[in-house]
């Protein structure tokens, strides 16, 4: 617990290092996209060649980034659309965003024959995957459970349903059409489609007359 007083400014603690300047690190993250764009493979690019490609030293990109692995997730994420800020008004609204940040990417990713090359060349290399993995992949795919944990909690979703097996529920159709069938359509609209069409079936039920608490009651009139 702080021993600071409620409402006593925080004095700074003291700055190690040398500022981090975005000019700086956008030279050495364009420099990486030049020479991708000359046709170097991501296995020949050295931390030297980078940074006389940036006109920078080689101890201002390892001031920034542990190794070459880091550096080239942010250059792919750099590429990609930003990720997006839920609206947080319900849960499925939050899973549409999700699924729509998802198909941009797929969109950019097929229009973009360097993030093409790059992710095809990144599942080739293990420690370049797993980097990417770790850092991009699984923070998304937590997001992902976390706003369909809410959806239990808040009575949006079945309290029986598998939370990590149908977030990969939501996100496969999405993931097939982007990168198993690349001549597939994205069209506006297919975020919404894929979240209603499994919520359907998914919501809480009333035990009484065993129909979804969000469904209309139907008037039973005489055919």
């Amino acid at each position: 617990m702080s021993s600071l007083a409620e409402g006593q400014p925080r004095q700074a603690g003291p700055v190690r290092g040398r500022p981090r300047s975005e000019a700086v690190e956008r030279a050495i993250v364009e420099g990486v996209m030049k020479l991708l764009e000359e046709g170097v493979p991501l296995a020949e690019l050295s931390i030297e060649r980078i940074a006389r490609t940036a006109g920078v030293g080689k101890a201002t990109i390892y001031r920034r980034w542990s190794g070459k692995e880091e550096l080239f997730v942010d250059v792919v994420r750099s590429a990609e659309p930003p990720d997006p800020e839920l609206p947080g008004t319900s849960m499925r609204d939050d899973l549409v965003v999700l699924l729509e940040s998802l198909r941009q990417r797929g969109l950019v990713s097929r229009s973009s024959v360097i993030l093409h090359n790059v992710h095809a060349q990144m599942k080739s290399s293990p420690k370049l995957w797993e980097a990417y993995h770790n850092l991009v992949i699984a923070p998304r795919r937590r997001l992902g459970m976390e706003v369909l944990l809410r959806g239990q909690v808040n009575g949006e979703l079945r309290a029986d349903v598998d939370i990590e097996l149908l977030n990969d529920i939501f996100v496969g159709p999405m993931l097939l059409r982007s990168v198993m069938r690349p001549d597939a359509d994205l069209p506006d609209g297919l975020s919404e489609q894929i979240v209603d069409t499994i919520l359907e079936g998914l919501s809480p039920f009333d035990p009484e007359n065993l129909r979804p608490v969000s469904s209309p009651t139907v008037s039973s009139t005489a055919s």
